[in-house]
């Protein structure tokens, strides 16, 4: 604690009239999750994520087990018209990929159409996704090809934005560089306050959400 901020602590002690907390106080208080100010809704958190999500142009497919993402997204590859290629996070190397894609697990080069992610956890309040950056997940996939693909698992959805951070938190490998919070395909209105997409990351953000 620096000096500076001592002596205005000090200053309020001595106003309130009153001493440093106790122990089982500072306990108490540091326990406190301010509910109040997190929107409340009774609404099924999946039902309310998709919603959300889908709310800001982003596109949800659902299946069963991860073991059924690979065919997931050769269906959505082939509806866009894509080539079969794709930059896929290496956390979701093990999956059964299509053997005729040319497919790495690095950056995301700038010639890049489709890269895959799997998401850390999604966020029901805002129909968000949070991603980590890392090895098994580069950020370059989040920003540099025109189709995003994010994996999600059911069970790893939270209720409010506040939980993802206590998420972040326990972590086994601890607190990422980059943690990135995307609510849809990137978007802008600055030029004649039209709405383009792509303007800053992909055009497309299709979730593929495990379980549920």
């Amino acid at each position: 604690m620096s000096t500076a901020r001592e002596r205005i602590l000090r200053d309020l002690h001595i106003a309130l009239k009153r001493g440093p907390l106790a122990a089982e106080q500072r306990t108490a208080l540091d326990a406190e999750r301010p509910a109040h100010i997190r929107p409340a809704f009774d609404e099924d958190l999946i039902a309310r994520f998709v919603r959300k999500f889908e709310s800001r142009s982003g596109t949800v497919a659902r299946v069963a087990t991860l073991a059924e993402v690979p065919e997931a997204v050769e269906q959505y590859r082939t509806a866009k018209g894509l080539p079969p290629r794709a930059a896929i996070g290496a956390a979701l190397a093990g999956l059964a990929w299509p053997q005729e894609w040319a497919i790495h697990h690095g950056a995301a080069a700038i010639d890049e159409t489709l890269a895959l992610s799997r998401a850390e956890t999604g966020v029901a309040e805002t129909g968000s996704l949070m991603l980590c950056s890392g090895p098994e997940s580069p950020t370059t996939h989040n920003f540099v090809p025109d189709d995003h693909v994010v994996v999600l698992e059911a069970a790893k959805v939270v209720r409010h934005f506040e939980d993802a951070w206590v998420v972040l938190r326990q972590r086994p490998g601890g607190i990422p560089r980059a943690t990135n919070f995307v609510s849809g395909p990137s978007r802008t209105a600055d030029v004649e306050q039209t709405i383009q997409l792509g303007a800053h990351g992909p055009r497309r953000v299709h979730v593929i959400l495990v379980g549920g």
